[in-house]
């Protein structure tokens, strides 16, 4: 079960770690995908990452249809 989802938009605004609980999820989207944050618990998105050239492990990209099936099953979802 995920309790929130943090989409991250912008490489600047990474929410603080002390905030991030065992089951959170961030997803970098759009510019955040050129930063990494150093939490376990994030993805990235597949079509932003490729769009900019950024090299993410497989198994950290996720695609539209898994964003949307994460922010599904969220309580709650914050846009950051």
């Amino acid at each position: 079960m995920v309790n929130t989802v943090y989409l991250i938009k912008k490489t600047a605004d990474f929410p603080f770690s002390e905030i991030i609980e065992e089951d959170d999820v961030l997803i970098l989207i759009q510019d955040a995908v050129i930063r990494q944050p150093a939490t376990e618990n994030w993805y990235a998105c597949k079509e932003d990452a490729v769009a900019r050239g950024i090299k993410i492990q497989e198994n950290r990209l996720i695609d539209y249809g898994e964003i949307l099936n994460l922010i599904d099953k969220a309580n709650k979802v914050v846009v950051w």
